[in-house]
Order: structure tokens, then C-alpha cells, then sequence
């Protein structure tokens, strides 16, 4: 049994399948009915009108309607949709057991206790028939699918068969069918002596009242329950029925009891707490599922899904009796399957489905194919349970009859869980021991893989010679010839194992997790899903598509995934071709669907830098929908997102983000909005285009602000007028600032008269020396009240500006983006040259790098490279060598009370103090200058006990905190706090993840030219910088975390390889200890150009003392990189010379099986499982007898310590 879905509640009474949605209804013994959607595991709602227990229950095949009966002696019909009871039926006298509605009429029957069987007419609201002869309570009356026929049950010990074919033609308007019918039978009573319903079988034969009868689909078969604990089987014929036989097994009280409504199976429980199943030809007992303290008292079957619904005493469950999964696999593209005990093979190209041969499967559908082609032979594993499991072999008739495949050849039969190919000529076998046996073509077995401390729960197949291995811990990948495990991912319960066409790539899927991963199993990503996942294919382009219920899926090896389309019914993907796929549904049908890749295809091309691509579905594609839009946003790629949005609101968010100004400017056009205006005209100002901005506050009618744009921009003819525009809108406000801006005194005065400020007016016209307009104020003013003008005062007018400007401010000039430029010039050729920053390519060796040609053969002498990349400047690397391998806190001047002393207010909280008191990130304590506080947050959070490293950092740091610049003339410079955006003050960001990526270039630079004492000075400041980050998101402080996990990577393999060219190579030891650490180089997880550097110091080395084995892995990692040819040829040639005599002459403290870290004080490996300390800043793993000292790599974080962890982003 397959538990689906299970629900905890009162007693389950009544159970019903809703025939389309994926709904079932639960009646329970305390009068509610919940309404359950199963495949979201959720109550979507509840009905409770029933005084009393309600036992039965049905939904109508196409109307949104159900009824309901319960001990109320009511019967209830009601709207889902609606959600509520549209009207009651009354007329039993006592309890209602069960409720049915017929399949085409307007029909509902009912069974109850007061021993009568009645039929409503659920639209007339009426009862239409009472049918009467049981002498006891009624447990259960059905209809008949197809026929008119009803079948009852009752404790009177008798199943009885009804004809309503009488009632029917009564009840229900001729039609052309009844016509039809009654001309095939004319010797039918037509008028006279014919019941409405009468008895047509009566059926004794059980000890016991009967408590459930109920009719075969499609066969004349009839099946009770009964409370004798036994199951009896019945057949019927036109004149007579007759009991058939009789299935034993329960020791309790049959509750109820049904037909499978697609196999020859029987399916029955108890109140002996269990679920049987049986044959139905052999009526035997397959099995038996048991619960430990409920007891079994109704079931249901869906009508068209192999799913069944059980009620218990503690609630629901709804089940399967076995997996519908297909058993399949592919090759090329042929698709091997099985379908009614025949092999079937599905040509991708051609679209042809032949059968090839028969095979023998049991009643439990396979589990497995595994295809071998090199011997045309096909394993076929069944398992039942761990104690009946098989699998098969069978070789492939070269030439068959499609029509009449042959009898196969007597297949090879052996006990086993799962049977895969890891050989030309050898399978694994996952025996019930939890072993793995490795057997031949014949069915022998060659030899057993012994798998310490692992309890294998399944395997599948990988590369040849490989197995991947399932146990409680997750999935290993193992090599059957060594017989070591090579890596192991975490993943709890695999399901399934997907693999890519070229076997580089595998997706290993649980039931609600994917993890993506290459070859060696090494994790790419993984992401999660809600839904319970199905199947999955890999796209030609390296994209897996995978399935679950309702839809189809994507994932990209970046973690970005989406969907595709939706679905009825779960499909198994077998193969994706373009907008093609190729799947097979739970009848093994072939089924070939239709998507639209682009979406998935843009965000790969995005990913890959594929801009031309990109450009290709911007101009032609239909992507529409917030999903694609916010992705691009999400990505930074706001202006690709611009050419998707038809919305003209989306598209001035995504213009304003872009710093799009004339777009964002025709979408405010549109949109004609007031908060889009002034939110343009903010965006315009800070890019010093002054022009859009005026026209912003002009379509506002911002005038104050208009008119303080241009007095700074130094436009004073156009401040003039917007006096005069003042002037007309008597804005007198507004009128009064533009002649202070101006300075016009006269316009002050009259503006001031206009006002009735007289006396103002006045003041101000004598003290500029405006005596004619004085004399003619003075009449207008009481002469006591005359104020005394100042004879020092002088007019302020404020400082115009050097240069008017006419024009916006000066941008950079930057070269145009991508996507700017080829789609203002309607596309070019070569558009990937124009477009992205420098990438690192694979850098030549320079002159640090110790990757000697090492001579083959005949030419066995060692010459100097010629392919190093400036080789003048790369001084560092020896790659040409021959080698032979509180401050007081001031709180003002007391305050006086005494009357007539001005009492200054207190000093508040400067804005660094603000910083401080709001902040838990080291770098706004710095911005304040509040070093000591920044020590303490430093020391807590990672651990940082030496500082002297930092002060350059923290001085740079502080001196970006603060701006000065000059007020007016003569007057000391003004101090200002740049700041961010937010509810608080915070100071403006000092380093940004942007500045990070660029000195990483630079680090990268120094290390491709073997200056190695430099690259590390700069990597160490870079490293240094990561504390001292202010970041907004979760994306930037990921980012920040991996370049502080490269920082020290590189820094910890630079160090290592300037201490390994200081020791003597004079003895055997010695040259021993020289090539450990160029093998410990090659597993720093440095950028492949320089990887490749270290495995070719390594190969050399390695050569050079004789030991070929370990310099053949080393040339094997390196050609997986993809060096240049001249590089990839030489490497070759020594790979095939150690190939000859595989063995190494010194033994080194090496093992690259065993993954390990690198200790930077003493340089020896730690091996997985040993005890480490680590530095609480960049995480390098320690000796544990190095806990305590200053780390070697960051300069400045003690080993060991306990730290909450470094804190860099800004909530």
C-alpha cells in the first residue's frame, strides 16, 4: 500500500471521489463533512448541518452538487461551489446508513434502518418510490452502473437484487432509445402488473446481517460483507444469481467491501483494523494492511484513478495498492518499454512503436530496465517486497515479426532487488542482503562489492565501471573496480537518477528536492519543490525538465527554475527534443507534447552570455507575464526587461531602475500620473539633466521647486518669469523667494505693500536706501511705530553661480551595453566582441608556473616552454627553469531659570552617534569614528585579535564619512554626512561589492604572472576589505562570502607554493616533501587557467621522481580542463608513457580519494573525518595544536575562538 494523503479527525462514516477534481469528501460520526483537496494535502472546507453522525455521502458525477444522510433521519443536498445546503429530504423514520446518486437520472437512493430502500427525485425535491421488503436495518443500497438494477444489503442476513426498470420508464420522458427497447421486447407488461421496483434476486447464504453489497463495474459479479467476517462473491444472469464463492481471512466484522474498478481484484476491510486484497479468479489473499489501533468501517474507490479511500476510527487515508510508474529506459533514441507483458521499442526519430518480444511479468508491475547493446540484452527487475523481488535477462531476437513477437529465448531468473549494466559485459545485482554482486553476461557471478559501514537501499547506474549507491546518508558514487567510494551527496531518499545524454551531468531526485550534479558528483545546485516530483529528461542544451502532478518544469544548472505548462494527469518524461517531449503516461501510452522552450532558453542564454541569442527572443519572442519580467530585474537586466512590458507603469519602474530617463520620460507621457512626474524628475536631478526635471515640475505646477532649479543652474531670465508667473497665480509666497533669490529690493517692497506688510515694506525700502518708495509708505503708517533701520545693514544676494548652465551635466562617457547598442543600431555581426567585461581566459603559464615539457620517448630532454604569456613581466613563475623536477561627551552649557536669561537648548544626538546606536556592522562604526566600538563588534563577530593590519582600512574607511564645502564667503567650511536611503540616518556605503570584483581582477592578474608575494599582499587586503562591507541583499553578501572564500584559497596555494621553491631539493626527502606540496596545490579550488598551472607543476614533478601513477591522474585532471592543444598534445604523451607502467617509485603523504584540507601553518593535509579547528574569519582549517595563534592566512583572526559570525548586511 502506497499511502498517498491521510487525515486525522472524529470516526469516518461515509467517503466519497469527486470524479474530476482531486477532492474527496469525509462524513464523520460528529455530524461535520470536510471537503479535502488530496494532492495539496489541505481541508478546502466544511459542511456542518447534521445534528448526529452522518453516514452517507456522495458527489454527482456532473453537476457541483452532494448529497448527504445522516442519524437525523435527514437527507441533504448541497451546493460545493455555493457552499451550502440547498434543501433537506424527509421521510425515514430512522437512521439514514447510505446515500447514492444514479449515474444519468435526477436520482438519489437511500438505505436506513427503519428497513426501507427510498429514490428521490433531487430536482422534483420528492420522494418517487418506497421500496419495502428487507425485515431489518438496511446497511447499504447501491445502483448499477449501466443497468436498472439496485443491489441492498441488510442485517436481515440477505442481499437482495431490484429492478427499477418500471419506475424508470415512469418517471422519465420516452426517448428514441426507449422506443428502441420496448420494440426489441414487446412481451413486456406495459400497463398492467408491473412494479415500480421489484425484487429480481434474493441472495441467502451469510450467517450474519450483511453490511455492504455492491456490483462489479462491468461483469454480472455482485460482492457482500457481512458481519459472519466473511466476503462472498456472487454472479448473476438474466433469470437467476448464485453465490460463486466465499474469500475467509477476516477475524472481525466486514464493514465494506468493492471491486478494483480496473483489475481482477477484490478489495475489503474490517473492524479488525485491517485492508485485504484478493484475487478475484483464485480468491485468495495477495495482502493484508494492518493499523495498530483503528478500526476499518467505509471505502471508495476513484472512479477513473487508481486510488482508494479507506475510513477509520482517527480519520481517512487515501492509498494506492502499487506504483503506476512505468518501467522504462532509453538509448539513443530508442525507448525501451513494457506494456501488456510485451517489450516495446519507440523509435524518437521516426515515431515508430513496434513490439520486439514478450516477456514474463507477475502481477506487480516492473520496477526496472537497464539496456546493454553491445550484448542486445535487457534486465528486467520486479520487486514486490524485499522477500519476493527478481529480475530477469533476456537477450533481444535480432529480427521479429511486429505483429507476432516471438516467444523470448528462456529469460535468466535470479533473486535481486535492482539489476543495472556497469560494463560491456558485467551487472550489479542489489541482493536482499543489501550486498552488491557484480555478475557476467551468463547470469554467473564474477565477484561481490564489499561496502563498509553502508547499508545500500538501492543502487543506479552511472559511467562504465561506476554505481551509485543509495543508503540513509544519501548517495555515493562508487568505482566497482577499485572499490572506493569517489563522492557522496547528502540527499535523503532518492527516488530517482536521471542522467544527461553525454553522462555528464545527473540529477538525483527525492520527493521534493532535486540536486543537480556533474559526472564525479560534485553538487551544481539544488532546488526544492512543493509538489511530490515525477520524472525528469535533460534538454539537448543541458536544461533539466522535470514533472510533477500538474506541470511541467524546468531547472537550469544555475538553480534558476519555472514552469513550463500545466497537465492533467502525471506523465513520465523520456526524452526532450526541441518543443518536443516524449513521455509515457500510467497506462505505458506514448505520448508526444508540445511547449515553448524560450523561456527556459533565454535565462540559459543569459547565463551562458549568449547575447546574440538573447537579442534573437527579445525581437521575435512572445514572453510575457511578471515571472520572465522580474527575473530580469532580479538578474540585472532591467533593459532586456524593458522590451518585454507592454504595461506603460512596469515599464517607468523598469526605465527609472535602468536609469533610462527619455523612456521613463514617454511611459510619465502615458501614464500622465503626478507621483511618476516627480518621481522622474528626482531620477533626472540626480543625473544632473536639469531640462527633464524642469519639465516634470512644470507638469506638476511645482513652481517653488522650478524656480530653485533655476537659480542654481544659473538661469536667472527664466526665474524672472516664473516671478511673473507668481505674480499671476498670486503666489505671493512663491513671488517674494524669486525676489530674494534675485535680489530685486524693489519687487521685495512692492510685493510687501501688495501683502499689506507696510510696515516692512517700509523698513525694508530705507534700509536699502529707497526713499521715494519710503515717503509714499510712510503715509499708509502709524508714525510711533516706525522701526529704526539698521545704518550698517547691507543687501545679501545670494551667490549666482560661475557658469550658467544651459545644458545637462556632462556624463562619463561609457561604452554603450549590449543590449543598448545593437538594438539602437538594429543588430550587428560579431556582437559578443562588443559586449561583456573581460572574462579570464585560460592564462599561459607564466614564469612561476613549473610545468617543464617533459621529453617522450626518443626525445626524452627537457626544453623550455615557449607558450608563457609575458614572459618579461612574469618574473615570479620558474616555469623556464630547468628543472630537475570615549572620548568626554560635551552636553552644552547649563541651563538658567532665572527670568530673563535665554535658556539655550540642550545638545542632541549627532548624527555619528545615531550610526552607532542603530548598528551592529562594523563598517558604519568606522564611518562614525567610532574605532573602539568596531574593535569590539570585530572581535566578537570573527574573532579579529590583531588589528595593525586594518589601520590602513579603517583610516581610508573613516576619511569617506564626511564632506566638506564652502557656505558663504568668509565663513568657516560646512561639514556634511553623506547618507543612504531609510528610516534612520545611515552613512553612505564606503565600499561596495562592485570595487571587491574589480581588485579581484587585478589579484587574478598578479597570480597569472607568477608574482606571487604581490598577489597575496593584494588578495589579504581584499580579504581584509570583506568586514568593512555595508551590503543591501542576500544575493551581495553570498557574493562577498565567495570572493572571502577565494581570497583565501589563493592566498593559502600562493603561500604554499613560495615555501615549497624555498626548500633545498638535495635529498630524496626533500624532493618528497617538494612534490607533496605541488600536489597539495593542484586542490585549491583556484580558477581552472590556474589550475591547470598548479597540475602542470605537479605532472613535472611527479614525472620527474618516477612516480607515473600519480602523474597520470594528475595529466587526466588536467585534459578535463581543456588546456591550449600544444599544452593538451604534451600532456597527452605523458599520460600515455606513465599508462605503460602505472606504479609510483616514492611513496607521499598524497591521497586524492580522500577529500582533505590544507593546514597553513604546517602545510599537511587534514583528512576527512580528523578534528579541525578553524579561523573564525576566512575559515581555514587548522591542526588542532595550532588553536590559539593568529591565522596565517587573514593575518589577523585567532584560530579556534567562537564568534557569532561576521554581520555585513544592512536590514
Amino acid at each position: 500500500m502506497l499511502t498517498k494523503f491521510e487525515t486525522k479527525s472524529a470516526r469516518v462514516k461515509g467517503i466519497t471521489f469527486h470524479h474530476k477534481r482531486p477532492w474527496v469528501l469525509a462524513s464523520l460520526h460528529t455530524g461535520a463533512i470536510q471537503l479535502w483537496d488530496y494532492r495539496m494535502c489541505a481541508m478546502l472546507d466544511k459542511f456542518e448541518e447534521h445534528e448526529g453522525p452522518v453516514r452517507g455521502i456522495d458527489f454527482h458525477n456532473q453537476q457541483p452538487l452532494f448529497v448527504s444522510g445522516g442519524d437525523d433521519y435527514k437527507i441533504k443536498v448541497w451546493n460545493y461551489t455555493q457552499k451550502r445546503c440547498l434543501y433537506t429530504l424527509v421521510g425515514h423514520l430512522d437512521y439514514i446508513r447510505t446515500t447514492f446518486f444514479h449515474n444519468e437520472c435526477p436520482w438519489v437512493l437511500s438505505a436506513s434502518d427503519d428497513q426501507t430502500i427510498r429514490i428521490w427525485n433531487w430536482q422534483s425535491r420528492s420522494c418517487i418510490s418506497v421500496v419495502t421488503g428487507h425485515n431489518h436495518y438496511v446497511m447499504c443500497a447501491q445502483f448499477h452502473p449501466t443497468q436498472n438494477l439496485i443491489v441492498s444489503a441488510s442485517l436481515d442476513q440477505t442481499v437482495r437484487v431490484w429492478d427499477f426498470t418500471g419506475l424508470r420508464k415512469k418517471n422519465i420522458a420516452p426517448s428514441m432509445g426507449g422506443m428502441d427497447e420496448h420494440l426489441r421486447n414487446p412481451a413486456a407488461p406495459d400497463l398492467f402488473g408491473q412494479a415500480d421496483v421489484a425484487v429480481k434476486y434474493l441472495l441467502e447464504g451469510h450467517d450474519r446481517g450483511v453490511n455492504w453489497a455492491a456490483f462489479h463495474p462491468s461483469l454480472p459479479l455482485i460482492i457482500s460483507g457481512a458481519d459472519d467476517r466473511i466476503v462472498k462473491l456472487w454472479r448473476m444472469n438474466e433469470t437467476k444469481a448464485w453465490e460463486v464463492d466465499t474469500c475467509r481471512g477476516h477475524y472481525n466484522n466486514v464493514s465494506c467491501c468493492l471491486f478494483h474498478p480496473r483489475q481482477d481484484l477484490i478489495i475489503s476491510n474490517s473492524e479488525d483494523r485491517s485492508i485485504r486484497v484478493w484475487d478475484l479468479q483464485k480468491r485468495t489473499c495477495l495482502k493484508t494492511f494492518r493499523r495498530d489501533t483503528d478500526r476499518f468501517w467505509v471505502m471508495a474507490a476513484h472512479p477513473t484513478l487508481n486510488l482508494f479511500a479507506a475510513g477509520h476510527d482517527s480519520g481517512m487515508l487515501i492509498f494506492k495498492l502499487e506504483k503506476e510508474r512505468p518501467a522504462y529506459t532509453v538509448h539513443g533514441n530508442l525507448l525501451y518499454y513494457i506494456k501488456d507483458k510485451l517489450l516495446r521499442r519507440l523509435d524518437f526519430t521516426t515515431d515508430k512503436d513496434v513490439g520486439i518480444m514478450q516477456v514474463k511479468v507477475g502481477r506487480t508491475n516492473p520496477t526496472s530496465l537497464s539496456f546493454n547493446q553491445s550484448e542486445n540484452a535487457i534486465l528486467v527487475s520486479t520487486r514486490d517486497s524485499m522477500e519476493n523481488s527478481s529480475y530477469d535477462l533476456y537477450t533481444i531476437p535480432r529480427e521479429g515479426d511486429s505483429q507476432n513477437p516471438p516467444e523470448p529465448i528462456e529469460s535468466k531468473r535470479s533473486q535481486g532487488l535492482t539489476a543495472y549494466w556497469v560494463a560491456r559485459n558485467r551487472f550489479a545485482v542489489l541482493d536482499r542482503s543489501q550486498g552488491i554482486i557484480i555478475k557476467t553476461e551468463k547470469n554467473e557471478t564474477s565477484k561481490k562489492v564489499s561496502i563498509s559501514s553502508l547499508s545500500p537501499e538501492e543502487i543506479y547506474p552511472a559511467n562504465p565501471g561506476m554505481l551509485l549507491v543509495r543508503d540513509l546518508e544519501g548517495v555515493s558514487l562508487h568505482d566497482i573496480q577499485q572499490r572506493k567510494v569517489i563522492a557522496t551527496v547528502k540527499l535523503a531518499k532518492c527516488r530517482y537518477v536521471v542522467w544527461s545524454s553525454d553522462m555528464n551531468l545527473v540529477a538525483l531526485m527525492a520527493k521534493h528536492n532535486i540536486v543537480i550534479c556533474d559526472k564525479k558528483l560534485d553538487t551544481i545546485c539544488q532546488i526544492h519543490d512543493n509538489s511530490k516530483l515525477k520524472s525528469g529528461a535533460w534538454d539537448d542544451s543541458g536544461v533539466f525538465i522535470y514533472t510533477t502532478s500538474n506541470h511541467i518544469k524546468y531547472c537550469l544548472t544555475n538553480g534558476d527554475s519555472g514552469t513550463i505548462r500545466t497537465i492533467e494527469l502525471p506523465v513520465y518524461l523520456t526524452r526532450v527534443i526541441g518543443k518536443t517531449i516524449y513521455c509515457l503516461d500510467r497506462e505505458c501510452k506514448p505520448r508526444i507534447l508540445t511547449i515553448d522552450p524560450t523561456e527556459y532558453k533565454l535565462k540559459l542564454a543569459l547565463v551562458q552570455r549568449k547575447y546574440e541569442d538573447v537579442l534573437q527572443m527579445v525581437r521575435n519572442a512572445k514572453l510575457v507575464g511578471q515571472s520572465i519580467i522580474s527575473y530580469l530585474h532580479k538578474k540585472g537586466y532591467p533593459e532586456v526587461a524593458l522590451h518585454f512590458v507592454s504595461d506603460e507603469k512596469t515599464r517607468f519602474a523598469l526605465a527609472i531602475e535602468c536609469s533610462q530617463i527619455q523612456v521613463a520620460k514617454e511611459a510619465a507621457m502615458v501614464l500622465n500620473n503626478k507621483a511618476c512626474w516627480e518621481k522622474l524628475a528626482e531620477v533626472a536631478k540626480g543625473q544632473g539633466n536639469h531640462e527633464v526635471a524642469a519639465e516634470c515640475y512644470r507638469r506638476t505646477k511645482n513652481f517653488s521647486k522650478l524656480s530653485h532649479l533655476y537659480f542654481v543652474t544659473g538661469q536667472l531670465d527664466k526665474l524672472k518669469k516664473m516671478s511673473l508667473v507668481a505674480e499671476k497665480l498670486k503666489d505671493y509666497q512663491g513671488q517674494f523667494q524669486s525676489a530674494l533669490l534675485l535680489g530685486d529690493v524693489r519687487e521685495r517692497v512692492k510685493i510687501l505693500e501688495q501683502t499689506g506688510q507696510n510696515v516692512l515694506a517700509y523698513h525694508t525700502a530705507r534700509t536699502h536706501g529707497l526713499e521715494e518708495e519710503a515717503a509714499h509708505l510712510l503715509h499708509k503708517i502709524d508714525a510711533e511705530k516706525l522701526p529704526v533701520p539698521n545704518p550698517e545693514a547691507k543687501l545679501l544676494v545670494p551667490m549666482p553661480p560661475i557658469q550658467p548652465m544651459t545644458e545637462n551635466w556632462p556624463m562619463l562617457s561609457m561604452s554603450r551595453g549590449f543590449f543598448e547598442a545593437t538594438i539602437a543600431t538594429k543588430g550587428r555581426s560579431q556582437l559578443n566582441a562588443a559586449l561583456v567585461a573581460e572574462d579570464m581566459e585560460e592564462v599561459p603559464a607564466a614564469g612561476g608556473w613549473d610545468s617543464d615539457a617533459i621529453g617522450v620517448g626518443d626525445e626524452a630532454e627537457i626544453t623550455e616552454f615557449q607558450d608563457a604569456l609575458e614572459p618579461d613581466e612574469g618574473t615570479g613563475w620558474d616555469v623556464d627553469e630547468d628543472i630537475d623536477i570615549p572620548v568626554d561627551v560635551d552636553i552644552g552649557p547649563a541651563l538658567h531659570t532665572v527670568e530673563g536669561y535665554f535658556a539655550a537648548p540642550a545638545r542632541g544626538t549627532s548624527i555619528t552617534q545615531t550610526w552607532v546606536n542603530n548598528s551592529q556592522l562594523p563598517a558604519e562604526h568606522i564611518l562614525a569614528g567610532s574605532f573602539e566600538s568596531a574593535f569590539r563588534l570585530l572581535h566578537n563577530q570573527v574573532g579579529i585579535v590583531n588589528f595593525e593590519p586594518l589601520k590602513p582600512l579603517f583610516m581610508s574607511t573613516f576619511s569617506r564619512s564626511k564632506v566638506s564645502f564652502p557656505a558663504m564667503p568668509s565663513t568657516p567650511s560646512m561639514v556634511a554626512y553623506p547618507s543612504r536611503k531609510g528610516a534612520t540616518p545611515k552613512p553612505a556605503v564606503a565600499i561596495s561589492i562592485v570595487d571587491l570584483q574589480e581588485r579581484l581582477k587585478v589579484c587574478y592578474k598578479l597570480t597569472s604572472l607568477g608574482k606571487f608575494l604581490e598577489a597575496v599582499e593584494q588578495f589579504r587586503s581584499l580579504l581584509l576589505s570583506i568586514p568593512l562591507l555595508i551590503v543591501d541583499t542576500k544575493q551581495e553578501a553570498s557574493l562577498a562570502n565567495e570572493i572571502l572564500w577565494l581570497c583565501r584559497e589563493y592566498i593559502l596555494g600562493c603561500q604554499m607554493e613560495m615555501h615549497r621553491k624555498e626548500l633545498p631539493k638535495a635529498t630524496q626527502e626533500e624532493q618528497k616533501r617538494v612534490c607533496e606540496l605541488a600536489a597539495y596545490f593542484t586542490h585549491c579550488d583556484l580558477q581552472p587557467p590556474h589550475k591547470i598551472l598548479t597540475l602542470r607543476t605537479a605532472v613535472t614533478l611527479f614525472y620527474k621522481i618516477n612516480n607515473f601513477k600519480t602523474a597520470a591522474n594528475f595529466a587526466r585532471r588536467l585534459i578535463e580542463l581543456g588546456p591550449t592543444p600544444e599544452v593538451g598534445a604534451q600532456i597527452r604523451k605523458i599520460l600515455v608513457v606513465c599508462e605503460k607502467n602505472e606504479v609510483d617509485s616514492v611513496e607521499v603523504d598524497y591521497d586524492e580519494f580522500n577529500p582533505f584540507a590544507i593546514c597553513p601553518a604546517s602545510y599537511t593535509p587534514i583528512y576527512k573525518g580528523k578534528s579541525e579547528v578553524k579561523c573564525s574569519l576566512c575559515e581555514a582549517s587548522y591542526c588542532p595544536r595550532f588553536k590559539g595563534i593568529v591565522c596565517k592566512v587573514c593575518n589577523v583572526a585567532e584560530v579556534g575562538k567562537e564568534c557569532s559570525g561576521l554581520k555585513i548586511q544592512s536590514r
